[in-house]
């Protein structure tokens, strides 16, 4: 069992990285935050305390939370120093399998025999993962939702040789940060995006064979499905480059077109169109906050 008095090593200091260590900071754990630039960290707790300040001005925590939370994190770009004393490493970096197998590889090698390993991917094969490490008993994934402090749901996810131990573990310590977990197996996109992904690439060719604009698309599925968010705005929000990596994950790992990305999302993030965070993507952003605007080339 991880104890409160556990040190949580995070690696990737992105979206879901920083708030992932925002919430295992909040809830009291010591938390390393490890990234490959000190630019990237300082944007990353920067962040932070922007999110910090945003939940104070709400009073869902008070001003001495917030200085808590800032107090629980340090930061590394060294990750032998980041990982070598934690209980739990959470792998937050970009969805690719090559960079997440040299993660693994190196934090088989630096952390505790007793360490347990996680990865935060939303779609790679944790099996694979944990074949390049000498215990893969110990690996697991812990797939958080964006915006982790804010959405409940942690997606746990049993590769292969995970041991019950370890997967009782990690749904206790879901728990403790007030999530609720939901254990899977690894099966290509898990629960979550095996049935989110597919919706949103029917979406999507649903745009590009002009069956309707893409404010009529999410409106449609707002009001008659009780969305809070359309399937195009949510790409957006999730970034068009991960939706596709997604895809191609469920395409390959399943060999049924079903999964086929749809040629417009490929389109798109080949020209590096990607959402907010590209500034563009089925809608466009203004600069400096996440108000949207259609984007007058894929209107009707």
């Amino acid at each position: 069992m991880i104890k409160a008095s556990a040190i949580i090593s995070i690696i990737g200091s992105g979206t879901m990285g920083n708030g992932i260590a925002h919430t295992f900071a909040q809830h009291q754990f010591k938390v390393h935050l490890i990234d490959i630039s000190d630019d990237l960290l300082e944007k990353s707790m920067l962040m932070i305390d922007k999110n910090l300040e945003r939940q104070v001005t709400k009073g869902v925590i008070t001003l001495i939370d917030k200085e808590n939370t800032l107090k629980n994190i340090s930061c590394f770009t060294d990750l032998e120093k980041g990982v070598k004393d934690a209980d739990l490493v959470v792998e937050a970096a970009s969805e690719d399998l090559a960079i997440k197998l040299k993660i693994f590889k190196d934090l088989d090698r630096l952390t505790k025999p007793e360490t347990i390993l996680a990865s935060n991917t939303s779609s790679i094969s944790i099996t694979k993962i944990a074949s390049v490490t000498q215990k893969p008993d110990k690996v697991i994934g812990m797939h958080f939702m964006n915006p982790v402090p804010i959405m409940k749901l942690v997606e746990v996810i049993n590769g292969y040789a995970t041991s019950s131990a370890v997967t009782q573990s990690i749904m206790d310590l879901a728990k403790m940060l007030d999530k609720i977990p939901v254990e899977a197996n690894d099966y290509p996109g898990f629960v979550a995006n095996r049935v989110l992904m597919p919706m949103i690439n029917e979406a999507i060719y649903c745009l590009n064979e002009g069956v309707a604009g893409v404010l009529e698309i999410d409106t449609v599925m707002k009001l008659g499905m009780g969305h809070p968010m359309g399937p195009l705005q949510l790409a957006d929000f999730i970034g068009l480059d991960v939706c596709l990596s997604i895809l191609n994950v469920l395409y390959e790992g399943f060999g049924n077109p079903k999964y086929a990305p749809c040629p417009l999302l490929v389109n798109m993030v080949n020209s590096g169109t990607k959402g907010i965070k590209s500034g563009e993507g089925f809608y466009t952003y203004t600069i400096g906050n996440k108000d949207l605007m259609v984007a007058e080339k894929f209107k009707k």
